[in-house]
């Protein structure tokens, strides 16, 4: 291309007018009307005097009308020339074009004979050569060859997947959207969205293993966040009524299909509000969600169809153990509570504590039970160390994390706002990680500092972002609303 004088990566802007979904939904607007589009080559079929090409550009597919007639071949040397774009024949009739090449087309918009909505092309700009032939997928005889379908491949190179495999754009676009509805519930509510430090000297704010990196500078060893909670909680100390936090955590766990070491996670603390407050205001966020995304509260999950719409079940975790197994925790002790979860199938239990015990009780019992969405309430102390002691309820707290599809997606507190006691919970902590308890908190310092200042009356949650876009999409694991998820080594 170069040798014909054919730059396959020029520099100029290329402005377009128009895009493949707009001409087709509104035809009747655009008919004979000029058009610049752009995109990337899909197909293409060269039939004497005509070819057909199709574009895709960031909304869609749209085909392409070239005429011989309209760019004939060059004259010979000495007569008068009659090529409209000598550049467009050489391209198009000399086959240089390839599936995947971007190109820009300059024309009109009309309907072909077969009733198809189509730019017939005046002029063809190359804009982009690729090099390496998408796999598109041909059909023979009912069976298709060449998909993109591996999906170790598809992960590696979304940037390809993104191309050819229908669908995929739209789970993220759904995505996006699913964080525009939140941001705009957030702000209507006057709730100020911040940003705290990844880069943590404690992790601290949730019981999870974290990654360890280290600062040169200072030399010393520091910590990938593993929540937002103890930053956010301290700017409720200094005065902000409402503020959220919507960004990344990292914790050196295990992968799986509902987990990647790095995620989002959304973050919200408002002050003056308890985990009542919190569990209406919840639905009705995640209703406007639904919406938002899917046009409806319900959402077709797998087998499953879950309905968004408020209000939701509100079951404390000891009367879903016993609902679900018949097994009254509440009446026993640590040892006993520790033999019947081994009875259940729950694996090393010596290092755990009552609250450890309960949590893998539930998880193993319960949590894949429910899968409308449902608050399950009022854990035990041992196994919210950042949560305000239950009003009325002697030894466990004002905690739910709700429930859908069988799976976490919502983890809610009336926020610890007791210096005192939270200085005892962290020393609780301390016992169990020395226990073996590698995912107990130690105690930070500087929240216990901000603590001893004054907190009011808080409210706080979090919300995993990939796992709601999961639900909110229909799809089964992390991966596929994950644009890079973490992969082994290639």
């Amino acid at each position: 291309m170069r040798d014909m004088g054919i730059n396959p990566y020029p520099a100029d802007e290329y402005e377009v007018t128009g895009h493949s979904t707009d001409i087709k939904e509104h035809f009747d607007e655009w008919d004979q009307k000029p058009v610049r589009i752009a995109g990337r080559l899909m197909s293409k079929r060269i039939m004497g005097k005509a070819s057909f090409i199709e574009i895709q550009d960031s909304k869609g597919r749209i085909q392409v009308y070239v005429s011989r007639d309209d760019i004939q071949a060059p004259v010979v040397e000495g007569e008068t020339p009659t090529t409209i774009d000598q550049q467009m024949y050489n391209v198009v009739f000399k086959k240089l074009l390839d599936i995947g090449d971007f190109i820009g087309i300059e024309g009109f918009v009309f309907r072909t004979q077969m009733g198809e909505i189509s730019v017939h092309a005046k002029k063809l700009t190359v804009l982009a050569k690729s090099l390496k032939p998408l796999p598109i997928v041909k059909y023979k005889d009912g069976v298709a060859y060449d998909g993109f379908n591996d999906p170790e491949q598809r992960y590696r190179q979304r940037y390809v997947d993104l191309v050819v495999n229908d669908g995929v754009k739209d789970t993220f676009l759904k995505r996006a959207a699913i964080l525009r509805t939140m941001r705009q519930v957030f702000d209507e509510a006057g709730y100020t969205e911040v940003e705290t430090p990844i880069l943590q000297q404690i992790a601290g704010g949730a019981s999870a293993r974290p990654f360890i990196t280290h600062h040169n500078t200072l030399d010393v060893d520091m910590y990938l966040r593993i929540a937002t909670e103890l930053y956010l909680k301290r700017l409720i100390v200094g005065g902000f009524e409402g503020v959220y936090e919507i960004g990344r955590n990292f914790r050196n766990e295990g992968m799986d299909r509902n987990h990647n070491p790095e995620f989002t996670c959304m973050e919200l603390y408002v002050q003056y509000k308890d985990y009542n407050w919190m569990m209406g205001f919840t639905e009705q966020l995640l209703e406007r969600i639904a919406i938002a995304v899917n046009g409806s509260t319900k959402v077709q999950i797998g087998d499953h169809e879950v309905d968004f719409k408020a209000p939701y079940r509100r079951l404390p975790i000891l009367d879903a153990i016993k609902e679900k197994t018949g097994l009254d925790l509440a009446s026993m002790t640590e040892d006993e509570i520790r033999v019947e979860a081994k009875k259940l199938g729950v694996e090393d239990t010596e290092h755990m504590g009552k609250g450890k015990l309960i949590d893998e009780i539930f998880g193993e019992t319960c949590e894949g039970t429910f899968i409308q969405p449902t608050f399950i309430t009022d854990y035990p102390v041992e196994m919210s160390p950042l949560t305000k002691m239950h009003r009325s309820k002697p030894g466990l707290t004002e905690r739910f994390e709700l429930m859908v599809n069988g799976k976490e997606l919502a983890n809610a507190y009336s926020e610890l706002n007791d210096p005192i006691d939270q200085y005892n919970r962290f020393v609780e902590q301390m016992k169990l990680a020395d226990k073996g308890d590698d995912e107990a908190m130690v105690i930070d310092h500087d929240f216990m500092r901000a603590l001893e200042y004054g907190m009011p009356p808080t409210s706080g949650i979090g919300i995993g972002i990939d796992r709601l876009a999961m639900f909110m999409t229909g799809q089964s694991t992390i991966q596929e609303v994950l644009l890079f998820p973490t992969m082994r080594p290639e």
